[in-house]
């Protein structure tokens, strides 16, 4: 598949040069997946799905134009840079666009070292069924489970080809397993429900499905008889399944498309303290079995370890060659691109800074507060760093977890949280986004 997708990228460049571009890239990708549900103790339900699109980008002169089709053949593939290249003289001018010079691009990587795609064969449906009601049985297994909503397992494999008239060309492939359940306890008005997945890049890596199912068994008879939390200001802390989320809102901030637009509240924080001074950011394309891992970015550029932030301070925006040109700054390889749109800045694998206590501890230190397991809904004003999100989770006396609490809002700023946070040390690190739990201070809480 991967001299197809090759092929295709090279038939685009060529047709593409016919049809009169003065520079292009062409991008073509293959997904294959398969999944199984189950229900009861029976399968419910299996899918298969295979698919293979291209994409086709041209510039002529400062203008450039998209295109992207699922039909491979010749001729559509003619028409697609026909219309491509009369789309683009249309198109206004943007003096940021452009393909990388050749001194820039990625060359010679080892792409084995990287371990992005597990060599076994995919799992047949017969395997992924036995996951799913092996992790049903377990959760099953726990007294006060009434229902398990969903219990599934499900594998992936993506190839990629990207190539451009710049002289680029390199490609990779991908894999995912996955095992995941979603169970209930109690019944009509007072059912209560939490799920557990885990999804790796090699299947040797995954948990036992009797673990997944257990946890989410666990989680969510923990979440049986919840009532509301008081009103006013406390600690909070972000357990580690949604502390990411507040890292998220960081990625975003810092991306080189919202420094552009001027929509971000960190506009001026290049060189100034955003985290604790003992936290780092740091993206890290490159580790092993991770699903983010990439050794070029979708220009064609070398990917690289590079410090977001650096003991507290931001040290740079995410950026690609447009974003870059535009803010005067050289790309941080961070491209990002689809088969229907021109590139974007994005990030992939980043690593908080692990603290030295665990998540207890921070309870410990918290006092009385608000344990935050699960997130509803957004409000996040980007320009301000207002933060107001419904959450749910347990509330914590003296130290310790007294009870389940839901139907409340958690309100700050996202400037003031993230800078005066305390980090755990229970990020889990095959994650693409390796986050620990978080201890916030002084957060406003609605509920009763």
């Amino acid at each position: 598949m991967a001299g197809d997708l090759q092929q295709l990228t090279e038939q685009m460049l060529d047709a593409a040069r016919h049809a009169g571009a003065d520079a292009a890239d062409a991008i073509a990708v293959s997904d294959a997946s398969v999944s199984v549900d189950v229900l009861n103790g029976r399968l419910e339900h299996a899918e298969r799905s295979e698919s293979t699109e291209i994409g086709l980008r041209v510039l002529a002169g400062r203008r450039q134009a998209c295109v992207s089709s699922s039909d491979l053949s010749g001729e559509t593939i003619r028409q697609m840079a026909e219309r491509a290249v009369a789309m683009a003289r249309e198109a206004p001018e943007d003096p940021a666009i452009g393909l990388a010079e050749a001194d820039q691009l990625a060359r010679d990587w080892d792409i084995g070292a990287f371990e992005m795609a597990d060599p076994a064969p995919e799992p047949s449906p017969t395997a992924l069924e036995e996951d799913a009601l092996a992790a049903e049985a377990a959760a099953y297994a726990l007294k006060g489970i009434s229902k398990v909503d969903n219990a599934s397992a499900g594998y992936g494999r993506s190839c990629l080809h990207l190539a451009a008239s710049n002289g680029f060309s390199g490609g990779y492939a991908r894999t995912s397993r996955s095992i995941g359940c979603v169970a209930i306890t109690g019944t009509g008005g007072s059912m209560e429900r939490d799920h557990f997945w885990d999804t790796r890049v090699f299947r040797e890596d995954l948990m036992p499905p009797e673990e997944i199912g257990r946890v989410a068994a666990e989680r969510a008879l923990a979440r049986a008889g919840p009532g509301q939390p008081p009103t006013g200001r406390f600690p909070v802390v972000f357990d580690e399944r949604v502390a990411g989320s507040l890292i998220g809102h960081l990625l975003a901030a810092v991306n080189g498309t919202a420094i552009a637009r001027g929509a971000s509240w960190l506009l001026d924080g290049l060189g100034k303290q955003v985290l604790p001074k003992e936290l780092s950011l740091t993206e890290e394309p490159h580790r092993r079995r991770a699903r983010a891992t990439c050794p070029f970015d979708g220009e064609g550029l070398p990917t690289r370890r590079r410090h977001i932030i650096e003991n507290g301070i931001l040290c740079g925006w995410t950026l690609d060659l447009a974003i870059g040109r535009k803010l005067g700054m050289e790309s941080t390889a961070n491209a990002r691109r689809g088969t229907s749109a021109p590139p974007s800045p994005g990030v992939g694998n980043v690593t908080l800074t692990q603290g030295e206590k665990s998540r207890d501890d921070l309870l410990r230190e918290m006092g009385t507060g608000l344990l935050v397991t699960s997130l509803i809904g957004s409000t996040i004003n980007p320009n301000t760093g207002d933060y107001s999100r419904g959450a749910s989770g347990f509330w914590v006396e003296g130290g310790a977890v007294c009870h389940p609490v839901n139907e409340c809002t958690i309100a700050g700023n996202l400037r003031d949280m993230l800078r005066g946070m305390m980090a755990a040390n229970d990020a889990r690190t095959h994650l693409s986004r390796v986050v620990p739990s978080l201890l916030v201070e002084g957060l406003a809480i609605a509920g009763k």
